[in-house]
């Protein structure tokens, strides 16, 4: 296993990266405090550049990697949100990637990485997806740019949690959604680094519990056999080496919620929350809403909203069945 990322590998890669991305507003929701009976502030790296925390990460690696590294190009697998953030920081770079996304990936996510230049191939499972990408690693020698399990992508993601600290270091609780557990893992080295005694929770969809099947199997290596969830950014098959070690590390507890606590909690976000993101920003206030994490007016909590890529049409899938019948 590489060395784990450390507090100082994201002190580092914050000074590397400041000119590049932004530092993302944390905001107080009253409205939301109101609906769900619990003080909330929302971190928003849905507002980040490409859409999503990604562009930490990804313009993490690209400072970092070696010519020998970005001579062939890169390839990766994703949904949709790290194929952006990478083509985006390889443009910079003038580095040409290939990114693999599997079938029903986002189209707007799609055109969004076709648009910053990159080679796109839709095609497979998500299973498929990955195997395609490893292929093409060894058949053309492009350099693979993991979208979560990379020592400096979540150097990148950390990049986060320092900010946390510098705007709220009152927070006691911290959700923070999950997919192959990058950005998890982040805020861990960071928040609990400085804070061991504030609670980091991890969210995933229940069709989708990649972390959580891993810590039930006690190894990076157990995958999914399948994943079923509407929110597409939180759905690889397995973890990895460094995110595993990482949350067991500094993770407090993992929580699942179900499809419909997603689609209500997107909905809220957007009206209450007065912020326009994608299903998979949503998992934290899901967790609140649908009980899995308590509503503790104790608890100064911050949800981390991680994306704002989603397409227009699939806003009707957070709407009641009663307005739907109206529309």
């Amino acid at each position: 296993m590489t060395s784990l990322p450390s507090f100082l590998s994201a002190a580092q890669a914050r000074e590397r990266i400041r000119s590049w991305v932004i530092e993302t507003p944390l905001v107080s929701a009253p409205d939301l405090q109101n609906a769900v009976g619990q003080p909330l502030w929302l971190k928003c790296e849905h507002m980040q550049r490409t859409g999503s925390f990604k562009a930490r990460g990804a313009m993490n690696w690209l400072l970092t990697a070696s010519r020998e590294e970005l001579a062939p190009g890169l390839v990766t697998v994703s949904a949709g949100n790290h194929a952006i953030a990478l083509a985006w920081a390889a443009r910079q770079q003038n580095v040409s990637v290939t990114v693999i996304m599997p079938d029903g990936s986002s189209p707007s996510k799609i055109a969004r990485t076709r648009a910053l230049g990159a080679e796109v191939i839709v095609g497979g499972t998500i299973g498929e997806a990955v195997a395609h990408c490893h292929e093409l690693q060894r058949t053309t020698g492009r350099t693979l740019a993991h979208p979560y399990n990379d020592a400096r992508v979540i150097a990148g993601q950390a990049t986060t949690g320092l900010e946390l600290l510098g705007q709220a270091p009152w927070l006691t609780r911290v959700l923070c959604p999950v997919g192959g557990g990058g950005l998890l893992s982040g805020l861990g080295i960071t928040l609990k680094h400085t804070y061991p005694h504030l609670e980091l929770i991890g969210v995933e969809p229940e069709g989708a519990a990649t972390m959580t099947n891993a810590w039930q199997h006690a190894s990076s290596e157990a995958s999914l056999a399948s994943v079923n969830t509407w929110a597409s950014s939180l759905a690889p098959a397995i973890v990895g080496d460094l995110t595993y070690a990482l949350s067991r590390q500094w993770v407090d507890k993992l929580v699942t919620v179900s499809e419909e606590a997603i689609a209500n909690a997107t909905r809220l976000l957007m009206t209450d929350g007065h912020q326009f993101v994608e299903p998979g920003a949503a998992v934290g206030l899901a967790a609140l809403m649908e009980g899995r994490v308590a509503v503790d007016a104790n608890k100064p909590t911050a949800l981390i909203l991680t994306g704002s890529n989603m397409d227009l049409e699939q806003i009707s899938r957070c709407l009641p069945a009663t307005d739907l019948a109206k529309g």
